[in-house]
């Protein structure tokens, strides 16, 4: 769990300016994506930067974040709830979309979360994964800092992300953020792309934890 002093921290670097330029970018992207839905999950939202920008725009988001820190400062707006994304405490078919803002890959067991999250999203729900690209100059750069955040990532392998997502939805995938330095642009490059993003909707099945048959 972070602390008090280590939430302080995150939130003032996500105040910086480049920082805010590539918020400003994920949030356009996922405006485009989210139209005709109405009530969204941010798994693993933090202090919600980019989910009060949602919430501005008319969408009504909830926040699950393992935090309790970072969600003391989510705006008073968006609800929030503390949990962890393998046991997220939501009804089957909650929401008409989920989203991992660069979070996924931070959670323990992802295979579980994407489970429960094709349960709680309603029939042809839309869900969408952004996840931090290891081939990019940018993560290079950020995983040989000592600090970085990028060194507490435990899933680096987007294939069996992808396979998996596949499994559970109707999938697009597409590299997404340019950057270099502080330079931010459009780019499919898979070295300058520091997101690799799959868009997914629905299939209107269940996996069983159990078995892992696809259930009726």
């Amino acid at each position: 769990m972070e602390s008090a002093e280590e939430t302080k921290k995150y939130v003032d670097t996500c105040k910086k300016a480049f920082w805010q330029n590539v918020f400003r970018v994920e949030t356009d992207y996922l405006l485009s994506h989210l139209q005709g839905s109405h009530d969204i999950l941010s798994v693993g939202c933090g202090p919600a930067m980019i989910e009060g920008k949602l919430n501005e725009k008319g969408f009504c988001v909830t926040g699950l974040d393992i935090s309790t820190e970072a969600l003391k400062c989510v705006p008073g707006s968006i609800r929030t709830v503390t949990g962890r994304a393998e046991d997220m405490p939501f009804p089957e078919s909650s929401f008409d979309a989920v989203i991992y803002v660069a979070s996924l890959q931070f959670i323990d067991d992802y295979q579980e979360a994407l489970r429960r999250s094709a349960s709680v999203l309603r029939t042809e729900g839309r869900i969408i994964v952004m996840l931090l690209n290891p081939h990019s100059d940018f993560f290079k750069k950020m995983r040989a800092e000592p600090e970085s955040y990028v060194n507490f990532i435990r899933h680096c392998d987007l294939h069996g992300i992808e396979r998996l997502m596949a499994e559970l939805f109707s999938i697009q995938t597409e590299y997404l953020l340019g950057i270099e330095g502080e330079k931010i642009f459009e780019s499919n490059d898979p070295c300058k792309a520091a997101l690799y993003v799959i868009n997914g909707t629905g299939k209107n099945r269940v996996i069983c934890k159990d078995t892992e048959e696809k259930c009726p």
